[in-house]
């Protein structure tokens, strides 16, 4: 005769009930000996993980990493990096942003808003070029390039000198000329609780106030919205495009060099646009999809694209 199974099960489930209750009871004893704010989850964050976040710059300077550049080197990188998109002397290329003028044109009806007609703190242009600049490839200037460009700004705007030496001591020390025109916001922070039953109808809830916009009529026919919609494939062309395709910057064909298209046409201009519209990766460089402006149409891309190609052949 064997004897049944169960007495057995019931044994092997009771150890197996008792580990995992000792288990819990260590894991809870090792939670409650946590510093308050830890949960131990995930891992500490090394000093060189923190170094990469922790690139935010005060007003008053701190923040700022050692370096220095002038004005006469910001220029030359300038040029080079920077006046394809903002002009040579910050007036800006085909809609992208004007950096020098607009003083006093704060209360127009179309201000100009630079850095020396509006912006409040130099730390702000010294943050900014560092996180997003050079547009095609942002984050890849070092410090001293940072300083120097920094520097060759604040003297298209009249507001240094042409021997001005910048750095991290006296950067702070450039005060703009909007600067005390910013106020507090004086309204509170307001933390309302998500209502989960009873809540009020539509029809009972009223817009208590709301800000008055100022509509601003186009300076001419040629700014209206629909002229914009359908631009030619030279103004699409040379607002997105021509950041990369003038230049060759990442690989990309330089329109007018024959050589750089003879091998891309093989495939055909059907096949050309819809790798500009869906992106692309070739053996000499990449091509995100639409040049990164995802607001562009599909026809406005391939308008650009037979631009291109009609002009390098």
């Amino acid at each position: 005769m064997f004897s049944s199974p169960k007495p057995i099960l019931l044994n092997l489930m009771r150890i197996f009930i008792l580990g995992a209750a000792a288990t819990c009871s260590f894991a809870l004893a090792d939670t409650e000996k946590l510093p308050a704010g830890y949960y131990d989850i995930g891992q500490m964050p090394t000093v060189a993980q923190i170094a990469g976040w922790d690139i935010d710059i005060r007003p008053d300077g701190i923040g700022l990493p050692k370096g220095e550049g002038s004005v006469e080197a910001g220029e030359y990188i300038y040029e080079e990096k920077c006046s394809l998109c903002h002009g040579s002397f910050g007036e800006g290329v085909d809609g992208y942003p004007i950096l020098a003028g607009g003083e006093g044109s704060l209360t127009d009806m179309r201000p100009q808003k630079t850095v020396g007609s509006y912006w409040r703190f130099s730390s702000t242009l010294w943050d900014y070029i560092n996180r997003t600049m050079p547009f095609n490839e942002p984050e890849s200037l070092n410090a001293d390039e940072v300083y120097a460009l920094v520097a060759y700004v604040l003297y298209l705007n009249d507001l240094v000198e042409d021997d001005l030496v910048l750095n991290h001591q006296n950067l702070a020390d450039i005060h703009l000329p909007n600067e005390k025109n910013f106020v507090a916001d004086p309204r509170p922070d307001v933390f309302n609780q998500r209502c989960m039953s009873d809540c009020k109808k539509d029809e009972k809830i009223t817009i208590a106030s709301s800000a008055k916009l100022k509509v601003i009529p186009p300076a001419s026919a040629s700014h209206s919205i629909s002229t914009f919609v359908n631009q030619s494939g030279e103004q699409v062309y040379r607002r997105y495009c021509a950041l990369c395709h003038k230049s060759g910057l990442g690989g990309a064909p330089i329109v007018g060099a024959n050589g750089d298209w003879l091998a891309r046409m093989s495939v055909g201009a059907p096949a050309l646009v819809q790798h500009a519209i869906d992106g692309f990766t070739g053996s000499s460089g990449m091509m995100p999809p639409k040049g990164g402006f995802v607001n562009l149409t599909d026809a406005q891309v391939g308008d650009a694209v037979l631009y291109m190609i009609e002009g390098s052949h």
